[in-house]
């Protein structure tokens, strides 16, 4: 078993040539698509990259909106069941651990058998969990129910990152890893937000026979229009990184990417052909490309260079990186705190002195899905606008750290965000305050793992399923270790001084960026040296 270091995979260690100064300032295409395989995912067609890049989208958004959706409830399953407001709670804490462990399950599996056969699996079986949940007769059973459905979502957890790295370019992550982030998001508030509703008209059983029929469509959608996206370029970026001047052959202008006339990628082949480096990545025949019901096979064939057992130990030694470490502490506070509100908002609104129905409890969603999406739009467009334009400055020189320095932004708005709900609710202020707060606190769920979880696949693109799948699995353990207690927590101690805990507790995690973007450079070339990887 032989460990490598980041630099024998990747020797530019997230520092790129992102604009071609010596062209007029052109584009230069990170990863680098491979010019003769049609087949390589950074070449499909952006219809076909869309359509596959939503199906997993929606996935994620549905794992959320029956789960973390169904709190608008718990009120009234608490009286249906006769349990008490913390195991009622249990119904959303249980499938938040499970979201996050079983990522050390799937990510392992999709890297050694595919992304494809991963994905239409767990579509499958999140389906059959809400068709059970919606059949359900005892607590019990709703419980295990939508922790089995947790089991199957989390394969989208730190795959669907993985999968924006797979099929769009450096410069465009920012931007969709944020729509993905808004999916994830998205559940946790427009599922509350139309479960209140159906709840009041219906029942909170109606709310999972939706969910079970948006993921029966899905599940075709994966089965038909997701392709495998796994594909090795490692020796593409090694001749890449190697003459870095030949890197513009592959940077086709923004005009022909978006175009939608093809591939750029084709047209920038096809003009400058006699400048291709002699490296075997770029010589030989065209690849034929795979037909449709090609695509469709479940099996695309296992690494012949390692085995099962080492893709499940891979990811653990990444840990030591300290982007990753920020990334996951940064997210865990990030989510633990909007889903602390998300549990306990009911308790609060549907009880006296607000004494409000379930269908009017749940619009406090609708600041929650504004924050979100002002949080991704802050994170994903503007992040990769700032750090293009900081490119630009440097004489078209990508550096990572450029994705944390709007992070200044969600560490302002997020704690006061937690003041201004704990102090709501502890001196029983006007709802406003409550639903300021929530969105406050809603726009770091997405601002802030959306520019962290960019930076580490910035950093370690080569092992960036891995170093993802530690982020995210390890981020929802330690939001489950806070928000286990959360419900004595406040109970004992109050909203005010638990919420003013938490804000603390953030502003003091994301402080921890500032050793990054001081030393980013320099602690990327130390630790790219490390014998760590499998």
């Amino acid at each position: 078993m032989r460990l490598h270091s980041l630099d024998e995979l990747d020797n530019t260690e997230g520092t790129v040539q992102l604009h071609d100064e010596l062209n007029g300032g052109q584009l230069i295409l990170h990863p680098t698509p491979n010019p003769n395989d049609p087949n390589d995912p950074l070449r499909w067609p952006r219809w076909k990259k869309h359509v596959c890049f939503a199906s997993v989208c929606a996935f994620t958004f549905l794992t959320n909106y029956a789960i973390g959706g169904l709190s608008p409830a718990f009120l009234i399953i608490s009286m249906e069941y006769n349990k008490t407001q913390t195991q009622t709670t249990a119904l959303l804490l249980w499938p938040i651990l499970v979201l996050g462990v079983f990522n050390f399950f799937w990510v392992p599996m999709a890297n050694y058998f595919g992304k494809r056969p991963v994905f239409v699996f767990a579509s499958l079986l999140l389906c059959v969990c809400y068709l059970w949940g919606a059949l359900s007769k005892s607590f019990e059973s709703l419980l295990w129910s939508n922790i089995v459905a947790a089991f199957a979502g989390s394969s989208t957890e730190a795959l669907g990152a993985a999968i924006v790295n797979d099929l769009y370019f450096l410069h465009e992550r920012g931007n969709y890893l944020g729509i993905y982030m808004n999916a994830i998001a998205g559940g946790n508030t427009v599922g509350p937000l139309i479960c209140g509703f159906v709840v009041t008209s219906l029942d909170w059983r109606w709310h999972k026979w939706m969910a079970f029929i948006f993921t029966a469509v899905n599940f075709v959608a994966v089965l038909l229009f997701v392709p495998e996206t796994r594909y090795d370029r490692s020796y593409l970026e090694k001749a890449s990184s190697s003459n870095q001047s030949t890197d513009s052959v592959t940077g086709g202008s923004v005009a022909d990417e978006e175009s939608g006339n093809g591939s750029p990628i084709e047209k920038v082949v096809s003009s400058r052909s006699k400048e291709m480096p002699t490296h075997p990545a770029f010589r030989g025949e065209q690849l034929p490309k795979k037909t449709w019901m090609q695509e469709l096979s479940l099996w695309s064939g296992v690494p012949k260079e390692t085995n099962l057992l080492e893709m499940f130990i891979r990811p653990l030694p990444l840990i030591v990186y300290p982007a990753v470490v920020f990334a996951f502490l940064a997210y865990a506070v990030s989510l633990a705190w909007v889903v602390a509100i998300n549990i306990l908002n009911s308790f609060v609104l549907q009880a006296p002195p607000y004494s409000w129905k379930p269908s009017i409890n749940g619009l406090i969603n609708i600041p929650g899905l504004i924050g979100n999406l002002v949080g991704a739009w802050l994170g994903g467009w503007v992040v990769d606008r700032y750090s293009d334009w900081r490119s630009k400055k440097n004489g078209g020189i990508f550096q990572p750290e450029t994705r944390l320095h709007l992070l200044w932004i969600p560490a302002i708005i997020v704690p006061a965000g937690c003041l201004a709900f704990g102090y709501g609710v502890a001196n029983t202020l006007h709802w406003t305050s409550l639903f300021f707060g929530y969105g406050m606190v809603a726009m770091g769920l997405t601002a802030v793992p959306v520019a962290t979880m960019t930076y580490v696949s910035d950093c370690y693109l080569p092992v960036n399923a891995d170093a993802l799948l530690l982020v995210n699995g390890l981020k929802n353990i330690v939001a489950f270790g806070f928000l286990y207690g959360v419900v004595p927590w406040v109970t004992e101690t109050g909203y005010a001084n638990a919420f003013g805990t938490q804000a603390g507790v953030y502003v003091a995690i994301l402080l921890l960026a500032i050793p990054l973007i001081m030393f980013g450079q320099r602690i990327r070339h130390a630790t790219a040296k490390w014998k760590i990887i499998l």
